[in-house]
């Protein structure tokens, strides 16, 4: 797909990180940038530099989301890019012992919900809406193509680690989905991608102290350095214009392997 002002994006969990990065990237060639996003502050901000439009989404809401796809579409007609990045990580044992009294104790399982339907199910949801959008425009291009869509797994969905049960579950279905998706939407023109980023300078990672952040750069083969924003977009970015990318998953990981812990 060739990316110019015709084309209009929405991107999820957009006000920052991975999203944020890809936002700058698509209205760098051009295209009409819509934010879906919690945090009004970073959105609304961000929206201004790039001249793209921040609607405040929830992606576990219907409502909400469709909301959020009608006020997209009325600044900038109909998305043919929908790129998912809303996201949470948690860390929790399936069953741990308190180290003070011994007591056993269980991952809660409504914690365990949250991160899936925020994950999973609401990456789904964005799919779903808009992609039924995408179906009523014209095909575009030599092989007519009405869209393009591009999700965020993690590497965790592969070699989760410990604590990372309701993560890699949710992931892993990303992962899981997106050749049938890809399957479901080949006769509409509307290609399905997935990246798995390994550890990347997200605000959550960022946070961590200087001496974690040099023992996390000194686990990735090569290079030997956290993943930046910018080089997922970059991906983003080859999946949605190179037109046979399609139901691929693609590790994006500096090579690493996660280990245990």
């Amino acid at each position: 797909m060739q990316l110019d002002s015709s084309i209009a994006a929405v991107v999820t969990g957009g006000a920052s990180g991975l999203g944020a990065a890809t936002a700058r990237a698509l209205a760098a060639k051009g295209v009409k940038v819509a934010l879906f996003d919690l945090n009004a502050e970073l959105g609304e901000a961000l929206a201004a530099e790039i001249g793209g439009t921040f609607c405040q989404v929830n992606v576990t809401d219907d409502a909400s989301v469709d909301a959020g796809f009608a006020k997209a579409r009325a600044a900038h007609g109909q998305e043919r890019i929908l790129v998912n990045c809303a996201g949470i990580g948690n860390a929790m044992k399936t069953v741990s012992r308190d180290r003070e009294t011994g007591a056993i104790k269980h991952f809660p399982l409504d914690v365990f919900n949250t991160v899936i339907q925020i994950n999973l199910v609401g990456t789904f949801r964005c799919i779903a809406k808009s992609a039924a959008g995408m179906i009523t425009l014209d095909p575009v291009g030599e092989e007519g193509e009405r869209g393009a869509i591009v999700n965020t797994a993690s590497a965790a969905a592969e070699d989760g680690q410990i604590g990372q049960a309701a993560y890699s579950a949710s992931k892993g279905g990303v992962v899981g989905m997106t050749l049938p998706i890809a399957r479901d939407l080949m006769n509409e023109g509307i290609r399905v991608n997935t990246i798995l980023p390994g550890i990347f300078e997200t605000p959550l990672l960022m946070g961590l102290p200087e001496k974690a952040r040099e023992v996390l750069n000194a686990s990735v083969p090569f290079p030997k350095r956290m993943g930046r924003p910018p080089e997922y977009a970059k991906l983003a970015l080859a999946m949605i214009e190179n037109p046979y990318f399609n139901g691929e998953d693609v590790r994006l990981d500096g090579a690493i392997r996660m280990p245990p812990k």
